[in-house]
């Protein structure tokens, strides 16, 4: 299983990534509140302003507070030079 770094130590399985987007938009903000009130929502942020939603095959929606750029490169970078594994 390869992982990725979201912030403050927190990292996500990059093979259950779906997509990582900017939390800007009305359709992502609505989609953050229903996903808030499912309770699948996962806020690795840690009280600083969210840049980067992660939507997880799982259902699960995380926020980071890692610009989207700064994800994609890593997930990149992790395809390319195979990633931290874990098992």
């Amino acid at each position: 299983m390869k992982l990725i770094g979201i912030g403050f130590g927190n990292v996500v399985s990059a093979e259950r990534i779906l997509s990582i987007v900017s939390p800007e938009s009305a359709p992502i903000k609505r989609m953050i509140q229903d996903v808030r009130e499912r309770g699948a929502l996962i806020d690795a942020s840690f009280g600083r302003s969210t840049r980067s939603v992660i939507i997880m095959d799982s259902g699960n929606v995380i926020l980071s507070a890692l610009p989207p750029e700064t994800l994609a490169a890593r997930c990149t970078e992790n395809s390319e030079e195979g990633g931290i594994e874990h098992e």
